[in-house]
């Protein structure tokens, strides 16, 4: 298998996961953690935002484990200047009133031999999108009828 050059980088993706606050329990946090760990994902930036049921927004510290931080307290730190105000502004807007929020930016490592390889034979990324995991359930549930 051939390495990569240094300054090749897989996708990079951003992902805003609400909870309601009594469902934040830290199995997210738990499979996030597994992700890292096991070489799938970089994580480049992780913010927990909540919202109280009058529409008050707290980014919260995650520098101490508090039952608010949904176990993401283990990735405090994770900081790479990719999120400003306007991007914590806009996921707080996102987001309903009494819920709590995970907004995190990955690198897709997995794919890095793959845009290596690409690369290496001239190949260019010239359009990509995300399908919504409803529309390709839809579309495999009607393959199966």
């Amino acid at each position: 298998m051939s390495t990569a050059p240094a300054d090749v980088l897989g996708p990079v993706d951003y992902v805003l996961l609400e909870f309601p606050h009594d469902r934040f329990t830290g199995e997210t946090s738990d499979a996030l953690r597994n992700l890292v760990d096991s070489g799938v994902i970089r994580l480049y930036d992780l913010t927990v935002i909540s919202k109280d049921p009058d529409g008050e927004v707290t980014v919260l510290d995650l520098t101490e484990a508090t039952p608010d931080t949904g176990g993401f307290d283990f990735f405090a730190g994770a900081r790479s200047n990719l999120l400003d105000e306007d991007d914590l502004r806009q996921a707080a807007d996102a987001l309903q009133p009494n819920t709590v929020a995970a907004l995190i930016v990955y690198e897709n490592t997995w794919a890095i031999p793959f845009v290596a390889a690409a690369r290496n034979s001239g190949g260019e990324l010239i359009a990509s999108a995300r399908i919504p995991a409803a529309d390709l359930m839809s579309a495999l549930d009607a393959t199966t009828t």
